[in-house]
């Protein structure tokens, strides 16, 4: 059983050096008991 869908899931952040684009269209789902990190 699903019980977190996320489709696209893009995140840019601001530096001085312009932007990063740190995740870029990213989908997953996660079922109860599972756990998901992102990390960069």
């Amino acid at each position: 059983m699903t019980i977190l869908d996320v489709k696209n899931l893009s995140i840019s952040f601001y530096t001085r050096n312009g932007t990063v684009k740190a995740v870029k269209n990213v989908s997953f789902n996660l079922s109860k008991g599972e756990t998901l990190a992102i990390v960069g």
